[in-house]
């Protein structure tokens, strides 16, 4: 529809001029405030000015899902977050279509009704603040323009706030204190979830929570709250300390992260944006865990030099830890991703001392002649904090890093792994810009681990890969309470953290015991059905699969086969069924293939019936646990209606794929 066609000329007070209001009820403003409503009408955001203070509410169906929440910034040059006055408005419609390989879906089509609506303070100093809503999706921003000669301000602080309805129970992880943990290593988002916490309970470190924040708003249904657009401009933001009333606001940095170096409040260049806060709302989970939002307001930022491919590595240290970085072992795990027709193998920690900088080419070249790629292992580490394995120094210093890269692409190596990053501050925001822009230049792929939340880089960066920033594999390996919470994590992290961004999680575990002989060490909860249906239901495009040598031969041989099969990318993914924490059920497609996956978090088994049009008629393979816990593969004929009645057993999972 031309909605400029339709204009009707709406009269208002002198403080508001006259604007026109669509005949599609899209945008609807009066003197006290307008409405922005997703193109399916469902979705709608109430903007409003009371007492000076801009707020926004968020109605879903007619249902509150967020009450007046604040708007608004401070500056050192300039206070808008109070004494403004709505002055102007400009609407957009957004329709555009993009292709990402690497996202949970590999082409989409995003549609949604624009609002930047402008206020302006008594010293005529002006804000504007844009407003995006698609179906289930919102998106804000503010942007500040150039006053007088001034180009440049500092961000005090946010008066950006959510505020939920009474009912809203919580399902957050904790902002960790800064300079504490192992080798003063936090915060590294990796603390653990709390399930249907009430609303105002405090944090374990009195920090907050970081994002994503997943909320159940009562009967009226769920909200996923997170940021993206986030680059070396500004700094990651973080959820404050929710109060008893159910406000959370936007909190900056700790000053005490990386090491106390660096501002903890964001430079922003005149004029400028800040990055998109992100809302997702649904009456069920389905837009929760479907939503691209994260990649649909952001745009490339640079072209790729090369094409990036994607896929499955092997990696020693996960299971073997750090005695197997040598060279042997090497080897050994090289020629067991060629085995298993895996594209990588991923060299970890130590590597400079253990196998040296000068036997690494001899390494390289064996890989190369077994069609193996290299992901090797960096320390990002300058004055941060104090990890001590290698190598050291080379990420943190352009003129270093780039010639470290340079001979990296000499070699043919594929991609890095950089790890311990140091907190938020747009200082380290910009490092990690930095490392993955020189990586483009010499071809490399860019993992990072002990690091923050990806916030939209998928898109922003071609040859960004995955992060971890959560509770990952390697804490089975650590400490046994972590292999009693495994199915309990995995149940949570398709609704929250792998929401919004590839998560390197380095998982599905074969082995027994988490030790290099198998009889020992930690021991695993989880059966190896779960295991193999992790390795679809957690997202990454390329996935450092924990499976060691003797997984070839103490495992049924259908296992070894599925995983040999595996995607890593994907081209659809549907939410079937599941409860955070309780249980998942999943189906993702690749090309014409299709893999149902569940898991079953709870000490029962869960009986359902499905409803898998995707599959109707097909013959399956169907991966299962038997009541003893031990792995089942069979064939079968899904119905012609594409039902189909599964069990999940205990701490268990399945797969469906045709």
């Amino acid at each position: 529809m031309n909605h400029k066609s339709h204009p009707v000329i709406y009269k208002t007070t002198k403080k508001v001029f006259l604007t026109l209001l669509f005949f599609s009820s899209w945008v609807i403003s009066n003197a006290q405030g307008l409405k922005v409503s997703s193109p399916d009408k469902l979705l709608q955001v109430d903007l409003s000015v009371d007492n000076g203070r801009p707020n926004f509410t968020v109605l879903y169906k007619g249902k509150t899902m967020l009450e007046k929440s604040p708007l608004g910034l401070v500056s050192n040059i300039a206070d808008l977050s109070q004494n403004l006055s709505l002055s102007g408005k400009k609407e957009t419609f957004i329709d555009k279509s993009y292709t990402q390989t690497k996202i949970k879906k590999s082409n989409v089509r995003y549609q949604a009704n624009e609002v930047t609506c402008t206020f302006i303070n008594p010293k005529k100093q002006q804000l504007k603040i844009i407003f995006r809503v698609s179906n289930n999706d919102i998106a804000f921003r503010y942007a500040l323009s150039q006053i007088g000669e001034t180009a440049r301000c500092i961000i005090q602080k946010e008066a950006t706030g959510f505020d939920f309805p009474s009912e809203t129970t919580t399902f957050l992880t904790p902002q960790a204190t800064p300079m504490i943990g192992w080798m003063r290593t936090k915060p590294s988002y990796e603390e653990e979830y709390e399930a249907e916490a009430p609303l105002g309970k405090p944090s374990k470190y009195g920090l907050g929570y970081t994002f994503p924040g997943l909320f159940h708003v009562g009967k009226n249904g769920w909200v996923l709250v997170s940021e993206t657009g986030v680059n070396s401009s500004y700094c990651g933001s973080r959820l404050s300390e929710g109060t008893k009333d159910g406000l959370f606001t936007l909190s900056f940095p700790e000053k005490g992260e990386n090491n106390g170096i660096g501002s903890a409040e964001p430079g922003l260049p005149l004029p400028g944006e800040t990055p998109w806060r992100t809302i997702t709302v649904g009456d069920n989970l389905k837009p929760i865990v479907e939503t691209t939002i994260p990649f649909d307001v952001v745009e490339p930022l640079y072209e790729p030099s090369t094409e990036y491919k994607y896929g499955r590595a092997t990696w020693s240290w996960i299971v073997w830890q750090d005695n197997s970085m040598n060279y042997d072992d090497q080897i050994t795990f090289i020629d067991l991703a060629a085995k298993l027709d895996y594209e990588y193998i991923l060299v970890d920690a130590l590597w400079d001392t253990q196998v040296g900088y000068k036997r690494m080419p001899e390494l390289f070249n064996y890989a190369k002649s077994k069609g193996v790629g290299i992901f090797l292992w960096y320390n990002s580490n300058g004055y941060w904090n104090d990890a001590p394995q290698g190598a050291k120094n080379r990420m943190n210093n352009a003129s270093v890093r780039k010639n470290e890269m340079k001979w990296l692409k000499s070699l043919g190596v594929k991609g890095l792994k950089v790890d311990f990053f140091g907190g938020d501050k747009q200082e380290t925001m910009k490092l990690y810009e930095d490392i993955l822009s020189d990586a483009n230049e010499y071809g490399l792929m860019v993992i990072f681990h002990g690091c923050t939340l990806p916030r939209g880089w998928e898109r922003m960066y071609p040859n960004y890969v995955s992060s971890e920033a959560v509770l990952a594999s390697e804490n089975l390996i650590f400490n046994q309470h972590f292999d009693d919470q495994e199915a309990f994590n995995a149940c949570l992290h398709p609704f929250i953290r792998n929401a919004v961004g590839s998560m390197d999680f380095g998982g599905t575990l074969l082995n027994k015991r988490h030790n290099r002989k198998n009889d020992g060490g930690t021991i695993r909860k989880t059966t190896d059905i779960f295991q193999l249906a992790t390795a679809v239901l957690f997202q990454s495009p390329v996935q450092n699969f924990a499976i060691t040598p003797n997984n070839l031969t103490d495992v049924p041989a259908f296992e070894i086969d599925f995983m040999k099969e595996v995607p890593t990318t994907w081209d659809e993914t549907r939410f079937i069924d599941g409860y955070p924490g309780k249980y998942c059920i999943l189906a993702r497609r690749h090309g014409e293939k299709w893999y149902v996956t569940g898991v079953n978090a709870g000490k029962e088994s869960l009986k359902m019936n499905l409803n898998l049009p995707m599959l109707a008629n097909a013959e399956v393979s169907f991966y299962l646990d038997n009541k003893d816990r031990t792995p089942r593969f069979e064939k079968k004929r899904i119905k012609a209606n594409g039902d189909v009645s599964v069990e999940i057993q205990p701490e268990g999972g399945i797969v469906i794929c045709k």
